[in-house]
C-alpha cells in the first residue's frame, strides 16, 4: 500500500486563477490521496466555503477579484476558523510571507513548488489541525469533568447489569439505559465508554432536562457567529467534541420534536449543521442515551419518534431501584460514607424498609447529611433526613410493584409516594427524589398528582 493509501483522504481546496497550473496540481494531489475542490477567484472559494466543511486551501496570492489573504480575514470574520489556508505565490517575498502569517496563514510557499514539499507542508498543518482539535476536545472534556464514583452493588439485579455491561460495552452500537432518577445510569454509560474499542477517544455527556430547547440544539450541533443574540462567536457542538468517541445523552426523552428530527438525522449518516449554518458536517459518534420514561409508551402517545427509538434502541440495558436491590445498602453505606465513618448497629436493615424514590443519588445525599450532623465519626438513622428516618420507623413502605407495570407507573408511584410522606411539601419531597423543585413541579404536572 502507498503512503497516500495509508493516510486518511483529505478534501482540499485548490485556488487559483492560472487554469493549466490549477489543473496540473490537482491532478498531482490526487495522486497522494487529496480529494481536490477548485476555484478560480476569491469569490467562488468563499461559496465553496461557506457550503462544504473543508478542512484545508491553497490559495494563490494573487487573485482576480483580490488577495488570496483577504480570504482568511473572510473567513476569520464569519467564524470559519477551522479551514487552515496555505498561500502560495509567484513573488514570494520575506514581507509578504510575514503579512500573510501575522493575517493567519498556516505556511507560506513560493512557486514554482515541489510536490514533496508541497505534501510535506500540508501534512504538517494538517497536523497541527488535528492537535489543535484534540486540544479544544480536552479543554471541553475538562470544563464537564465531574467526579467519578464506580457502581457498587453484588445483588442479583447489580450482577445482571455487570454481565450486560460486559456483552454490550466492547461494541460500537447505540445503547439505551432505562431506569428510574438516581439509578446511576451516568455510571453505566461511563463503564460502557471504558469497556468501548473508543475508550481512548472523549466521552461527552448533556443533560436534556437541564437545558431549555434553544440551547440544548447549539450545545449539541454547535452555532456559528451571530446565529442569534448573544452569539459573538462559533462555537463547536457537543457532537464535534466527541468526534471519534461517545456522547451520552441523558433524559433523551425530554428532547423536543425538532431536536428528535435532527438527531435522527446524525445518527443516520453523520450529517448535521451547526445553528445559523448552511454547511453539512460530518462526525461519527458512537451515542450511549438514558431516559427515566418509558419510550414505548412515549412513541405510542406520539411523544417520541417511532424511527428514533428503533435507531437508539438497538441494545437496552435497564437498572433495577434501589428498592429492590436491598441486598447491596451495607456496601453502598460503606462506599458513601468513607473508610473513616462506622454506621449504628443494624442501619442497612432499618434504611431497607424505606422506599428510595430518589434511589442511589437519595441515598449517597442522605449520607452526606448524617455526616455533616454526626457526633464523632459514627453514622445515625437520627442524623438522616426527616422523611428517610419516617419511612424507616414506620411499618408502611412503597407499595410493591404490581405485574406487568410499566415503567411510566412505576415513576408516578414512587413519586407520589414521596410526595406524600413529604406531607405535601415540594422542598422536601424535591429533596427525597434527589431532582430540583422545578424538575418536581414538572412531574406532578405530568402524572396529575395534586
Amino acid at each position: 500500500m502507498t503512503a497516500a493509501g495509508q493516510r486518511r483522504v483529505c478534501e482540499l481546496l485548490l485556488v487559483d486563477d492560472d487554469r493549466e497550473l490549477r489543473t496540473q496540481m490537482a491532478r498531482n494531489l490526487c495522486r497522494l490521496g487529496y480529494q481536490t475542490v477548485e476555484a478560480d477567484s476569491l469569490r467562488a472559494a468563499v461559496e465553496i466555503l461557506q457550503s462544504h466543511e473543508i478542512p484545508l486551501a491553497i490559495v494563490d496570492l494573487v487573485l482576480p477579484d483580490g488577495s488570496g489573504v483577504d480570504l482568511i480575514d473572510q473567513l476569520r470574520a464569519a467564524g470559519q476558523d477551522e479551514c487552515a489556508v496555505v498561500m502560495l505565490s509567484g513573488q514570494g517575498t520575506i514581507t509578504t510571507a510575514v503579512e500573510a502569517m501575522k493575517r493567519g496563514a498556516s505556511d507560506f510557499l513560493t512557486k514554482p513548488v515541489r510536490l514533496q514539499e508541497l505534501d510535506a507542508t500540508l501534512q504538517r498543518v494538517l497536523e497541527n489541525q488535528r492537535l489543535k482539535r484534540e486540544n479544544q476536545q480536552l479543554k471541553e472534556l475538562l470544563r464537564q469533568q465531574r467526579p467519578d464514583h464506580r457502581i457498587v452493588g453484588e445483588s442479583a439485579p447489580m450482577l445482571e447489569v455487570f454481565r450486560l455491561i460486559g456483552k454490550v460495552g466492547p461494541t460500537d452500537k447505540p445503547v439505551l439505559i432505562q431506569g428510574e432518577s438516581g439509578t446511576g445510569k451516568e455510571l453505566v454509560a461511563q463503564a460502557l465508554a471504558e469497556t468501548s474499542p473508543l475508550r481512548d477517544h472523549p466521552f461527552v455527556t448533556i443533560n436534556c432536562a437541564a437545558l431549555p430547547e434553544s440551547l440544548l440544539e447549539s450545545e449539541l450541533f454547535g452555532h456559528e457567529k451571530g446565529a442569534f443574540t448573544g452569539a459573538q462567536s462559533a462555537k463547536q457542538g457537543l457532537f464535534e467534541v466527541a468526534d471519534g468517541g461517545t456522547l451520552f445523552i441523558d433524559e433523551i426523552g425530554e428532547l423536543a420534536p425538532g431536536l428528535q428530527a435532527k438527531l435522527l438525522r446524525v445518527l443516520e449518516d453523520g450529517s448535521f449543521r451547526r445553528v445559523g449554518s448552511t454547511k453539512e458536517r460530518k462526525v461519527r459518534v458512537r451515542l450511549l442515551a438514558a431516559t427515566n420514561r418509558d419510550l414505548a409508551t412515549e412513541v405510542r402517545a406520539g411523544r417520541f419518534r417511532e424511527d428514533l427509538f428503533y435507531r437508539i434502541n438497538v441494545l437496552t440495558l435497564t437498572l433495577p431501584p434501589l428498592r429492590e436491590r436491598g441486598g447491596d445498602l451495607p456496601r453502598l453505606i460503606e462506599h458513601f460514607a468513607g473508610p473513616d465513618w462506622e454506621s449504628e448497629a443494624g442501619l442497612p436493615d432499618q434504611l431497607a424498609r424505606y422506599s428510595w424514590p430518589g434511589n442511589v443519588r437519595q441515598l449517597r445525599n442522605a449520607i452526606e447529611r448524617a455526616k455533616i450532623l454526626a457526633t464523632g465519626n459514627l453514622i445515625e438513622l437520627a442524623n438522616f433526613p426527616p422523611e428517610v428516618v419516617a419511612g424507616c420507623q414506620s411499618s408502611e413502605t412503597a407499595p410493591e410493584a404490581t405485574a406487568g407495570e410499566d415503567l411510566e407507573a412505576a415513576n408516578r408511584r414512587h413519586i407520589l409516594h414521596a410526595y406524600q410522606q413529604a406531607g405535601g411539601n415540594k422542598v422536601r419531597a424535591a429533596q427525597a427524589l434527589g431532582v430540583t423543585r422545578r424538575t418536581l413541579y414538572r412531574l406532578l404536572e405530568k402524572y396529575g398528582i395534586e
